[in-house]
């Protein structure tokens, strides 16, 4: 599907800080308080009809990256511009109105994220009730079997009655994915959501998520730890590193030309089915560190193997180094 130049999506300068709790001695000698920077300073853009990748490893800050666009978690700095709106400033009848209408996530875990007491027409209808959409079950019940249909759970009447332990992961995956669909949103975050089921049907899941979008015109925030999914479904990939974001382009240039010392790294340690193949020395050192007490200067001076003099002295910030493609780093 060709992208629009229309924007749906633009985050500018994201922060979410969790504070810490405070001891009694940090009350006594009124010691600042200190917070987790899961997200420090984000911005990027995602527009009509793009997938737009987040990767990085566990703990860099993607998942609340997604779930703080979406307001699930209140943000502690910054702007999210959807659909030309700042979500920040949203009230809740607002939020309900608008954001919860047109945006829409779909959950890592298939098991967690459905409600086991429900069957599989009221997990996928509640969103109708709650919006006011049907008026009868049986419009429910037709609208349900619509988007189960859509999903690739056919016939639905064999499925419509079933609770989510009578399901596979994958179907329990598209059951999440037709709950995300019902109230017909124009932009989605999928927060790794092949992550937890079997390799024999990801790429079912995936290819699914791809038709929607070529038919429904849909964009994505797709959040995920693996390249090599990134590569597959995204127009475009973004890096993020100890609550930044270190890399962004087009999502195979970033993985065939990676510019960052950490996008290296990364790809470096992806594993190739030859056996031919022989694996390098992977350029990178040490723990990742704690978002507590963040390095000054680059984030990833104390783990890289590159690092030189301004490294641990000053933020490098994102600049364009090749045609839409920017890095954050002081080799540049």
């Amino acid at each position: 599907m060709s992208q629009s130049s229309e924007v749906v999506v633009r985050v500018e300068n994201l922060k979410k800080w969790f504070p810490l709790r405070r001891g009694l001695s940090d009350i006594i000698f009124r010691r600042p308080r200190r917070y987790v920077k899961a997200v420090d300073g984000v911005s990027f853009e995602i527009r009509k009809g793009e997938i737009f990748a987040l990767a990085g490893e566990s703990g860099c800050g993607k998942t609340t990256t997604g779930r703080t666009i979406l307001r699930l978690i209140e943000p502690t700095g910054g702007k999210v511009e959807f659909l030309g709106r700042d979500v920040t400033k949203l009230d809740k009848k607002e939020m309900k109105e608008f954001l919860r209408r047109k945006a829409q996530i779909i959950f890592q875990d298939p098991y967690e994220s459905l409600n086991p007491r429900k069957t599989v027409e009221d997990i996928v209808g509640e969103p109708l009730e709650v919006h006011g959409l049907v008026d009868t079950k049986a419009e429910k019940r037709e609208v349900v079997s619509k988007y189960l249909e859509e999903v690739g759970l056919t016939p639905p009447e064999d499925f419509i009655f079933r609770f989510p332990h009578e399901l596979s992961g994958g179907q329990r995956q598209r059951v999440a994915i037709a709950r995300a669909l019902v109230l017909e949103p124009e932009f989605i975050v999928a927060d790794e959501p092949v992550s937890m089921l079997d390799m024999s049907i990801r790429a079912s899941i995936l290819n699914l998520m791809l038709d929607l979008r070529d038919k429904r015109g849909l964009s994505y925030l797709f959040i995920t730890h693996d390249l090599a999914t990134a590569k597959y479904v995204a127009d475009r990939l973004a890096i993020m590193y100890l609550g930044k974001i270190v890399e962004i382009g087009p999502a195979v240039e970033v993985i065939d030309n990676p510019l960052h010392p950490y996008t290296q790294a990364l790809i470096s340690a992806v594993p190739v089915p030859d056996p031919r193949h022989k694996i390098g020395d992977i350029p990178i050192k040490g723990e990742v560190p704690s978002p507590i007490d963040i390095p000054p200067g680059c984030r990833f001076h104390p783990r890289c193997v590159k690092a030189f003099e301004p490294c641990d002295k000053e933020v490098p910030e994102l600049r364009e180094i090749e045609p839409n493609h920017f890095v954050a780093c002081h080799l540049y």
